[in-house]
């Protein structure tokens, strides 16, 4: 061989490498792209979630969403299989799962600071606090209209129930089986009991009121912004889009009420989008 076919052996082996290197920096480039972000089926999960892939997407992100129970999204992220999670009742209604999944999550933001959760009558039901439920057992029909099991919700009805001895069982539902039942007593002037909680659109849409609860079995929350180990370095520019990403109650409603309007979550996140998209595109870091 000799030396000119040497050197463009070498040259063409350069060029090979050059090229495979370039594809193998692109693929990385494009999955880095990729996130997924599980959420819980409740409404401002559902509405958070769809506004931040409306956006993300976007931006050239691949955004995966996909609605789990709580319980098996902090499994998820402690594990790496999950992103981001933007709906986590910290620190009380999720407190088991932070308790056991915790050390191998990150906080990376507060998405609204007035989380609350009890037991929710319409107006016109006279009764105000928890413990008077007992007095009017055959009016509410001796039961509570709950949502799934693996709410944390669900737990601290069952620890209300013992706490003030109510004669009542827990119906597990869903959140939608919840509100038709809400719609239907109040279209009827019936008495009902739900598991309630804010921020929910059912406070936009209908007169009702918590029991005061002087056991304090039902606390306050925040809801947070959790993400997996590495998500930070990974992803600088979501993790600074998810720490500035916060809603005040009126524009979590707003959200709320632009997906559950609409024939698709994801059109009426965009909807709320096109009407907010100063506020959202504040949220990204501006281009270096």
């Amino acid at each position: 061989m000799t030396m000119k076919s040497k050197m463009q052996k070498v040259l063409n082996l350069t060029i090979a490498a050059a090229i495979i290197f370039a594809v193998a920096s692109c693929a990385g480039k494009k999955q880095k792209k990729e996130v997924f972000i599980p959420y819980p089926n409740w409404s401002e999960g559902i509405a958070m979630t769809h506004l931040a892939k409306a956006y993300l997407d976007q931006k050239g992100y691949d955004v995966e969403i996909k609605p789990i129970e709580p319980g098996p999204i902090y499994a998820s992220l402690s594990k790496g299989d999950a992103d981001v999670f933007v709906d986590a009742w910290l620190p009380n209604t999720h407190g088991e799962y932070w308790e056991r999944f915790g050390d191998k999550i990150d906080h990376i933001g507060t998405a609204f600071g007035g989380g609350t959760t009890g037991l929710v009558v319409p107006s016109y039901v006279p009764i105000d606090s928890i413990p008077q439920l007992n007095e009017h057992v055959e009016e509410f029909g001796g039961e509570i209209i709950g949502i799934g099991s693996g709410a944390g919700i669900h737990k601290n009805t069952l620890k209300a129930i013992e706490e003030y001895g109510l004669e009542y069982k827990q119906v597990t539902s869903s959140g939608t089986a919840m509100v038709a039942a809400l719609e239907g007593a109040i279209n009827s002037n019936d008495w009902i009991v739900i598991t309630g909680w804010k921020p929910h659109f059912k406070w936009a849409r209908y007169d009702i009121k918590y029991l005061k609860d002087p056991k304090g079995v039902y606390p306050a929350d925040e809801l947070q912004i959790l993400a997996r180990k590495g998500f930070t370095e990974d992803f600088p520019k979501l993790t600074e889009f998810f720490g500035n990403f916060k809603l005040e109650e009126a524009k979590l409603y707003e959200l709320m009420d632009d997906v559950k309007n609409a024939n698709d979550p994801i059109d009426g996140a965009k909807v709320f989008l096109e009407n907010n998209k100063e506020m959202v595109e504040g949220w990204f870091p501006a281009a270096e």
